[in-house]
């Protein structure tokens, strides 16, 4: 462990040469940061896991000159020295400069521990501070792609880290994570995500094996950053991009997919999504890298995880309080709820219909779901009205099948619905299409279209027992803000017009019960396309 007193020493200001007013400390999993008015001191916990060893003396002043050396590639002015932590023969510890142990022998002091010297960033120009405000130009994304284009240009590569970083380390790192988080299957994340998550894991490297064999060979392997988020990026003058990985070169020495990857994945988790997709679209053109897009969903839900799993360390560090730790948790969930929607993403373009009779939840269960696949929905309610050149609250009373519900008006929706979605299907986009599809022919021609298109196709059937379907409709009534004109009478009357679904392949449908709660019912449709051969 590090020496007990270190953090009392370090968190008085008369500790320092330069006499700040205050020194404020931040913990994180593995160090001690000490924000000594314009500068940061930073020491590494003596501690060991499977990816790190700051145990002794040694290892630790290794890689403070490691982060001070690898830093310097993208924040050469931030990163200043390797300091030492002395003992004096009176026992008082003081802050050396940038000197050896042998140097400090014949003054009778001897080393503690170390430190890298740092100076302090601006914190309100950190990239997590100004995405928020309203004035945030879009343009910085590209400048951030830019420099990180560049820089993986000239990075290292080649030899040790081709072998480092190429499929065997990343199917390794995977192993690890997955074996490090056993522990907290039921505290930070649900068996069923854990299950899913290493499903589609092993799934992918099955099924990508030439790929990651080809971006070793095109060097794409190099000596990243490999921490690459919005708490590491400061817009000032200039981009400064800092505290990269220093304890692990299998973190580091990585494909340049996994760190572009690493900043969508945080920009994603903190609503960010629309940035997260203009930087990989400037990073790709910047690069010319037509692959990544392949690998990009793969490598978030990698990140995702391993943030997941680096907060729950912190609900096993007694050092931590209670309310960082349940903050920590907190955290965790939310990152790991991510890597699950990562990997419940479908790879390929896939037309979902969901149908039903009214009530029976398909709006409900569209929007819950489309979020989790990855989808865009097109809704049959909002796109008929569309075609009357009618708002969508304006209410339609009619009797069954008249008015804007009768034949003619509902081909013109079907047809429309289908030519809406085979354009963002021929864009590599999945859809939900949300219908009653109560005739066959119209499941037929939409299944016809996905196999023409080379898309996937799943029909799910909403089914609900009545009461809740009347209470349903009974509220929607009443909800001046409800698109659909569906009422107890009209559904009575539907009941004998849906032609039974019996044309498809056992694979192509799911009969699904709406009553359960929204993420079982989105868990059950992720599971069945998951379950389907590629």
């Amino acid at each position: 462990m590090n020496d007990p007193r270190l953090v009392e020493a370090m968190s008085d200001p008369g500790f320092y040469p330069h006499q700040p007013e205050q020194v404020d400390l931040i913990q994180t999993h593995i160090s001690y940061v000490f924000i000594a008015g314009d500068y940061v001191y930073k020491v590494k916990k003596a501690i060991e896991f499977d990816f790190l060893n700051f145990t002794t003396l040694e290892k630790r002043r290794h890689f403070c000159e490691e982060e001070l050396r690898l830093n310097r590639r993208l924040a050469p002015d931030t990163y200043l020295d390797v300091v030492e932590i002395t003992e004096d023969d009176r026992g008082h510890l003081r802050l050396g400069g940038g000197k050896r142990q042998e140097a400090l022998s014949g003054r009778g002091e001897r080393v503690i521990d170390y430190a890298v010297h740092m100076r302090k960033l601006p914190q309100e120009c950190m990239l997590e501070k100004i995405i928020v405000r309203a004035d945030f130009d879009p343009h910085i994304l590209d400048a951030i792609a830019d420099k990180l284009a560049a820089f993986h240009r000239s990075a290292e590569t080649g030899g040790l880290i081709d072998k480092i970083g190429g499929p065997a380390t990343i199917r390794r790192n995977h192993d690890e994570n997955f074996a490090e988080t056993e522990q907290y299957v039921g505290v930070t994340i649900p068996e069923w995500q854990f299950k899913l998550v290493k499903k589609y894991v092993y799934k992918f490297f099955e099924d990508n094996k030439e790929l990651l064999d080809r971006r070793v060979k095109e060097h794409r392997i190099r000596d990243c950053h490999g921490d690459l988020h919005l708490e590491h990026i400061v817009v000032a003058d200039k981009i400064i991009i800092f505290d990269c990985i220093e304890f692990n070169e299998r973190f580091r020495y990585e494909d340049v997919a996994a760190e572009v990857a690493f900043l969508a994945m945080d920009l994603d988790y903190n609503g960010y999504a629309a940035h997260g997709e203009r930087f990989v679209r400037s990073y790709m053109r910047f690069s010319k890298d037509k692959d990544l897009i392949k690998l990009l969903n793969f490598y978030k839900c990698y990140y995702a995880f391993v943030r997941g799993k680096v907060d729950s360390f912190q609900n096993d560090e007694p050092e931590v309080d209670p309310r960082h730790r349940e903050e920590a948790v907190n955290f965790a969930k939310h990152y790991f709820d991510l890597a699950y929607a990562y990997a419940a993403r479908l790879d390929n373009p896939t037309l979902i219909l969901i149908t039903g009779l009214m009530g029976t939840g398909k709006s409900a269960l569209a929007a819950q779901a489309a979020p989790r696949l990855g989808a865009e929905v097109i809704r049959s309610d909002l796109l008929r009205k569309e075609i009357m050149n009618m708002a969508p609250t304006d209410r339609h009373y009619v009797e069954f099948g008249g008015g804007i519900y009768d034949d003619d008006i509902s081909r013109r929706t079907y047809l429309e619905a289908h030519s809406r979605a085979e354009v963002l299907l021929k864009a590599g986009h999945s859809v939900i299409v949300d219908a009653s599809y109560k005739k066959r022919d119209e499941r037929i021609h939409a299944a016809a279209m996905a196999r023409r298109l080379g898309a996937g196709f799943l029909v799910i059937e909403c089914i609900c027992p009545e009461e809740i379907v009347r209470e349903r409709l009974e509220l929607r009534v009443k909800d001046q803000r409800e698109a659909s004109d569906g009422r107890w009478e009209i559904y009575e009357a539907q009941k004998n017009d849906f032609d039974r679904i019996d044309e498809l392949p056992r694979r192509s449908y799911l009969a699904l019960d709406t009553s359960l709660p929204p993420e079982e019912c989105v868990r059950k449709i992720i599971e069945r396309l998951r379950s389907r051969p590629s």
